[in-house]
């Protein structure tokens, strides 16, 4: 990583492509399990691969010079097609993403407190994910606030954001 901070920007709508290389990402932690051609034709993976501004959609992307580093979105599913951490109709789900050779620097913890602001700033009052048994991110989600949600599925952590 570079002496610098990575610079933020808004994720926007054309972002699929790197949406679905988080994704691809955040669903391989631990080795290969699924391959591009599964976020894009799972309707449970590519869900995540499409930011919709109109349904409450955000995000924001990291990038060193030309290279994206990272990004972190959110996703407000409806009961009726949720997510893995889905809670209730208008909670966003979150998911978060770093290069490899980006993470151990803070980077996550900065993207997720990037997202929290813009998410205060539309005032949404909780953010819910899903993180599997053994992903070490789940250090950062309960150091920043995240709590197991009692009766959801396994995984499932919520944070009351504070206006």
């Amino acid at each position: 990583m570079s002496e610098g901070a990575p610079s933020m920007r808004p994720l926007a709508e054309d972002d699929a492509a790197l949406l679905e290389r988080a994704t691809l990402g955040n669903v391989n932690w631990p080795g290969p399990r699924f391959t591009a051609r599964d976020v894009r034709e799972r309707p449970d993976l590519a869900r995540y691969t499409r930011l919709i501004p109109g349904r409450g959609d955000l995000g924001v992307v990291a990038e060193e010079g030309a290279e994206t580093v990272g990004v972190a979105w959110l996703c407000v599913f409806s009961a009726d097609d949720p997510g893995y951490g889905f809670v209730a109709p208008g909670v966003p789900e979150l998911s978060i993403w770093v290069s490899a050779a980006h993470r151990r620097w803070g980077l996550g913890t900065t993207l997720l407190r990037a997202v929290h602001g813009r998410a205060r700033t539309r005032g949404m009052t909780r953010i819910s994910l899903s993180v599997e048994t053994g992903n070490p991110a789940r250090r950062l989600y309960v150091r920043e606030g995240y709590v197991v949600v009692p009766g959801a599925a396994a995984g499932v952590m919520l944070r009351e954001l504070s206006p």
